[in-house]
């Protein structure tokens, strides 16, 4: 898979060791945390300390086989006042999306250890497919060539381990690891996405025994909100691309390279097959794809000018500047998305048009300027699904002081549907909506000084 559609394919899904990563046959338990084996690695590695427990499998099932799961802390400088939990997105993607931003964290909440697990499916953790998803295999943690068919028959051959690869079980292996390996101190939970949506199942299934507080940043929709599920990314996708075609119009500086609106310009650039070719096969999901960041979404409106007199210039510098962002996580050896947990979850708990055609999204991207390949991920066939839990959609029963953080540019995870989602969880404590006007998904990374601003405040420093 080249390079720019791996990337795209990474995006799709709301879009980093060398320690070996256990397996159910023969697990490997570290109780407590020690230097990790990679902690000369790299600059961001040094001085973490790593654990590796082994859990249940499947937690209503405990007497079935076990598989391991992988935490690194990277302790406070000083003396430590508490800890800060940080769970990454995906689904399938590791802690190791946190480790380039480990600086900004320590400055925004001195004092705290940073525990960053790999959940279940991830990282070092066990994988859903052993063999086909490590270092050693010829894909390394991606799947590759025949690895894509001899995984997904390996999970449906056992079909009871991969249905238990859950955010259910990933939310009681939370809570377990939080009481097992946490500290006495102050005690907070930070979310991302997808890491949004395992902090809250935690804390309505398998609540640690103490919790201060909750930082949820680009908080997904409800389990159960029809209007904003994964199937409908490329609207949520759209309405953000044509915003910022809009905003291109409001603004001298940028509209003075068009005759005409700037969502018109689009309009007629897709409609041009050979000036749209540069773009790729998919041109909408490559537009969209520039939505994700501050720095590439501004050379949007330049994209655009040069394609539309055969000039990729502007694309080919938006396109180097993406590989810059990616190289930037992919210095640590277990980053990167699995595929395969990322399929197994979004299919089974996150899609609320099953019955959904590949006929049916071509119509309702026909109409779209921009578009994501998500919706096409989650139809039917290739990957297993698992039935839905009966619990779906249920709210914590209490939460203790939780903030979460919006950018309400976010083409990922939409804003409306994070405003809905916090009127319902404020029935349950005390839920604080903190808004960034212009940023995308995942503020810690697209908004830093938001988050270290607003992080520091909530943590009371």
């Amino acid at each position: 898979m080249p390079p720019f559609t791996r990337y795209l394919a990474a995006c799709a899904f709301l879009t980093l060791g060398s320690a070996h990563p256990g397996n159910a046959e023969e697990p490997v338990e570290q109780p407590d945390f020690m230097a990790c084996a990679d902690a000369q690695a790299h600059q961001a590695l040094r001085g973490t300390q790593c654990a590796q427990l082994a859990v249940p499998l499947d937690h209503d099932a405990v007497e079935t086989d076990t598989i391991d799961l992988f935490v690194r802390k990277f302790p406070a400088h000083g003396a430590p006042r508490g800890e800060l939990w940080l769970i990454a997105g995906g689904p399938g993607e590791s802690g190791a999306s946190f480790y380039p931003f480990v600086d900004t964290l320590r400055a925004a909440a001195p004092g705290y250890d940073l525990i960053v697990p790999d959940h279940r499916g991830t990282g070092l953790s066990t994988r859903l497919c052993p063999e086909e998803e490590s270092n050693g295999s010829p894909g390394g943690m991606a799947l590759e060539g025949a690895e894509w068919g001899s995984c997904i028959g390996a999970m449906h051959g056992d079909p009871q381990r991969t249905h238990s690869f859950s955010i259910g079980n990933a939310a009681r292996d939370l809570g377990l690891l939080m009481d097992r390996l946490g500290g006495d101190g102050r005690r907070y939970l930070y979310g991302v996405s997808y890491g949004t949506q395992l902090v809250l199942r935690v804390l309505t299934t398998a609540p640690p025994a103490r919790l201060d507080g909750v930082i949820l940043d680009s908080l997904v929709p409800a389990d159960d909100d029809v209007r904003h599920d994964l199937s409908r990314r490329s609207q949520i996708t759209d309405r953000i691309g044509r915003q910022v075609l809009r905003d291109c119009d409001a603004q001298p500086d940028c509209s003075r390279y068009f005759n005409q609106p700037l969502e018109q310009e689009v309009a007629e650039l897709l409609a041009d097959a050979e000036l749209a070719k540069p773009l790729g096969p998919n041109p909408k999901y490559t537009l969209a794809a520039l939505l994700d960041f501050p720095r590439t979404r501004a050379m949007l409106p330049f994209v655009i000018a040069g394609l539309r007199r055969g000039d990729t210039a502007w694309l080919d510098h938006a396109r180097a500047e993406l590989g810059n962002i990616q190289q930037s996580f992919s210095a640590f050896p277990q980053f990167g998305s699995s595929i395969p947990l990322v399929s197994l979850i979004s299919r089974s708990e996150n899609n609320r048009r099953p019955a959904q055609t590949a006929e049916a999204i071509d119509a309702e991207e026909a109409g779209l300027l921009f578009a994501s390949p998500l919706p096409r991920h989650l139809l039917p066939g290739g990957f297993p699904t698992y039935a839905e839990p009966d619990d779906l959609g249920r709210m914590p029963e209490k939460l203790p002081p939780t903030l979460v953080l919006h950018g309400k540019r976010d083409p990922k995870t939409a804003f409306a549907g994070a405003e809905a989602y916090v009127a319902r969880l404020q029935k349950s404590g005390d839920v604080t909506l903190a808004a960034s006007e212009n940023a995308p998904h995942y503020l810690l990374m697209t908004d830093p000084d938001f988050v270290s601003q607003e992080l520091t405040a909530f943590l009371g420093e």
